[in-house]
């Protein structure tokens, strides 16, 4: 599978899909004004890579804010490798936020209270 990189803007966050190293990086801000074209081709990937996944996978969300919209995404990327991890596949997410950013670190637990995956919290 070819590595995707999405450049990310004021709306937009950078992504970083790359199948042969398992590393999957999402940074930035994530306010697209359409969610779903954004990242269609984001979920279409990923969607192809769980067929053949890496043994092991790491999810790295850094990320300055978030809308509501896009809530919804993180939550169906982590269910994906939340599959992955049930099947045996060794999957890590690191959440990063900023030291003074409570509302981060609560909406990086609230996920993790929803899927059941190895993760890891990281202020900065």
């Amino acid at each position: 599978m070819d590595v995707i990189k999405i450049r990310g803007t004021e709306d937009t966050p950078d992504v970083i899909l790359d199948a042969e190293n398992g590393i999957f990086e999402f940074s930035g801000r994530s306010l697209p004004e359409d969610v779903l074209s954004f990242y269609a081709p984001v979920l279409q990937w990923i969607e192809e890579y769980i067929q053949t996944p890496n043994p092991r996978s790491e999810v790295v969300f850094r990320l300055e804010y978030f809308n509501t919209a896009s809530s919804k995404i993180i939550l169906d990327i982590l269910i994906y490798f939340e599959h992955l991890s049930k099947e045996g596949y060794e999957i890590l997410v690191k959440w990063f936020y900023q030291k003074d950013d409570e509302d981060m670190a609560e909406a990086g637990e609230e996920y993790f209270e929803i899927v059941e995956i190895p993760y890891e919290m990281h202020s900065y």
